[in-house]
C-alpha cells in the first residue's frame, strides 16, 4: 500500500527565493566590482574576437534559417548578424568560450562566469533597440556591468560548496541559472515570476560532462556555455508569459533535483550574494589554457627561457615532474592520444610540453599542424603529475584561493633545474597591478584581428573609460562592434 503523498503546493525553495531577492532588490556599491567588470567586458569580449578566426566556431553562427534578420534583433559583435534575442545569446556565449580563454571561478565548481554574458548582452541589446524605436529609453552599459557582477556572483557563490562535476553533471548548469536570473529581472518580471524561470532552469535535465572528459573530450565543451546561457533566455521569456513554476523543484522527495541529480545532498553556502565573486574572479590573460595549467604553463615558459641560457635542449630532458593541486589531476592529468584541439587543451603535459618546446602557447598551438610535431608526444611522455596536499589546500582556502603548480626538470645526465614554482597566476586577484595593463594589450590584440583601425580605437576608448562606458546605450555599444 503506497504512502500518502500530499498535494499542498509548497511555498518556494530558499535557493530560488534568495537568487530572485537578490537580482530583484540588491544594489551593488562596489566600486572595484565594477571597475573589475569594466575589464571583464573587454577580455570576454576578445576572446569572442579571437574565436572568430576558426570556421569551426563560426560554422555554429548565424540565424537558425539562413537569412533571417530580425527587426530590433540583437546585434552579434564583431558579426553583421541580427538575430532574435535566444539565437544571439548561443552566438555570443559560443565566440565567448570557444577558445577557452575567458575568466574563470574555481571552487567545490569550476567554471566560467563571463559565459553568462551571452544571454546578458543578448537580452540588453534587443530591449535596448526595441525601446529606441518605440521612443523610450535604452538600458545603458552600467546595466550590462550590474547584471555582470550578478551573475558572476550567483554562479560562483553556489560554485564555492556545491560539486557538480563529482555528480557527473557540468558547470553550464550554473551558468543557466545564473543567466536566467539576471535576464529575467532585465525583461522586468515580477520576483514570483523570476522564482518560476529559476524553477525551470532547475527542472531541466542537466548537461554531462561526457564532451569534457577522455575518451569522448570534443568540441561541444566550447559552445556548451552558449547553449545554457540561450537557453536561459529562453526559459526567462517563458516565464514572463506568466507560465507556472514548481516550486520545490529542488527539495522536492524523489522527483526533485537533490534527490535526482545530487545524491539527496542540499545545497551549502559559504557566504550571501554581494559582489565578491566579480571582486576575485581569475582572468586568463597570457595563455588559452584550462585554468589549473595556468601557473604550470607560466612555469614552463620560465624553464624555456632557462634551458635556453644554458643550452639545454628538450631531447636532453629525462623527466619532468609536476606539483599540484587535486583538481588539477582530476581534470587535466591526461596519457595517450589526444584527438582533437578540445583534447589538447585539457591536458596538462601538452600545456607544458609546447612552452617548453617553442617558448610559446597560443590558440594556434592546439590545431593538428602543430599537434603532429612528434617532439611534443615524446616529452608528454616524460612528465608526471604528483599532488601536494599542501597545494590542494590552498587551493580551497577562501583566503588564499591559489592555483599552484611546481615543475622539476631531471636531464639524461642526472642533473636538474631548480624547481620553478608558481602559486598565483597573473590573472589572480593578487596580481591585478601587474595583470591588468597585460589584459588590456590583449584585448587591442584582438581589436585588430577584426576591425580596421579607426574602429579599434573607437572600441578601445569606448571601454577605456569607466564613466563614458557606463553611460553609453548599449544599442550605440553594441554598434561599435558590427562589421
Amino acid at each position: 500500500m503506497s504512502a500518502h503523498i500530499s498535494n499542498v503546493r509548497p511555498k518556494p525553495d530558499k535557493v530560488l527565493v534568495d537568487i530572485a531577492s537578490y537580482v530583484a532588490k540588491h544594489e551593488v556599491k562596489s566600486k572595484e566590482a565594477y571597475e573589475t567588470a569594466r575589464y571583464c567586458l573587454m577580455d570576454t569580449l576578445g576572446c569572442g574576437f579571437e574565436a572568430l578566426e576558426y570556421p569551426a566556431c563560426t560554422k555554429l553562427l548565424g540565424p537558425v534559417v539562413h537569412g533571417t534578420v530580425v527587426p530590433n534583433g540583437a546585434k552579434v559583435p564583431g558579426t553583421q548578424f541580427q538575430l532574435d534575442p535566444v539565437k544571439a545569446a548561443f552566438d555570443i556565449g559560443a565566440m565567448i568560450r570557444w577558445l577557452d580563454f575567458n575568466d574563470t571561478w574555481l571552487a567545490a565548481e569550476w567554471g566560467h562566469p563571463s559565459d553568462n554574458l551571452g544571454g546578458i548582452l543578448a537580452t540588453a541589446d534587443w530591449l535596448s533597440r526595441t525601446a529606441v524605436a518605440n521612443g523610450r529609453r535604452p538600458l545603458v552599459m552600467r546595466d550590462v556591468l550590474t547584471a555582470m557582477i550578478k551573475a558572476h556572483e550567483i554562479q560562483g557563490c553556489i560554485a564555492l560548496e556545491n560539486s557538480f562535476n563529482k555528480v557527473g553533471l557540468d558547470h553550464v548548469v550554473l551558468v543557466k541559472v545564473a543567466s536566467t536570473a539576471v535576464v529575467a529581472n532585465m525583461l522586468g518580471l515580477a520576483h514570483e515570476e523570476i522564482v518560476n524561470a529559476l524553477s525551470h532552469a532547475w527542472v531541466d535535465g542537466q548537461s554531462l560532462r561526457t564532451y569534457r572528459h577522455a575518451p569522448n573530450t570534443g568540441s561541444r565543451k566550447s559552445w556548451a556555455a552558449g547553449d545554457a546561457t540561450s537557453r536561459a533566455v529562453r526559459l526567462a521569456l517563458i516565464a514572463k508569459t506568466g507560465e507556472m513554476g514548481y516550486p520545490s523543484v529542488l527539495t522536492a522527495k524523489t522527483w526533485g533535483f537533490y534527490d535526482v541529480l545530487f545524491k539527496g545532498k542540499e545545497f551549502r553556502f559559504q557566504r550571501p550574494y554581494g559582489s565578491y565573486v566579480m571582486e576575485n574572479v581569475l582572468f586568463k590573460i597570457s595563455f588559452p589554457a584550462e585554468f589549473h595549467s595556468q601557473t604550470a604553463v607560466e612555469a614552463a615558459m620560465a624553464i624555456h627561457a632557462e634551458m635556453k641560457r644554458l643550452g639545454r635542449s628538450p631531447e636532453d630532458i629525462r623527466r619532468i615532474t609536476i606539483r599540484t593541486h587535486e583538481a588539477c589531476i582530476r581534470i587535466i592529468d591526461k596519457k595517450g592520444p589526444l584527438n582533437n584541439p578540445a583534447d589538447r587543451d585539457h591536458c596538462i603535459q601538452y600545456m607544458v610540453a609546447v612552452p617548453i618546446l617553442f617558448g610559446r602557447l597560443t590558440a594556434a598551438d592546439y590545431e593538428d599542424d602543430v599537434a603532429a610535431d612528434p617532439r611534443i608526444d615524446r616529452l608528454r611522455e616524460k612528465i608526471v603529475c604528483v599532488e601536494d596536499p599542501a597545494f590542494t589546500r590552498d587551493y580551497h582556502d577562501p583566503a588564499k584561493r591559489s592555483i599552484a603548480n611546481a615543475l622539476t626538470v631531471e636531464f639524461a645526465d642526472g642533473k636538474k633545474l631548480k624547481e620553478v614554482v608558481v602559486e598565483y597566476p597573473i590573472g589572480h586577484k593578487r596580481r591585478r597591478k601587474e595583470g591588468m595593463p597585460v589584459l588590456v594589450e590583449k584585448f587591442k590584440t584582438n581589436l585588430a584581428r577584426r576591425f580596421p583601425p579607426k574602429q579599434q580605437a573607437a572600441i578601445l576608448a569606448a571601454c577605456s573609460d569607466q564613466k563614458r562606458l557606463e553611460a553609453t546605450p548599449v544599442n550605440e555599444f553594441v554598434d561599435l562592434m558590427v562589421i
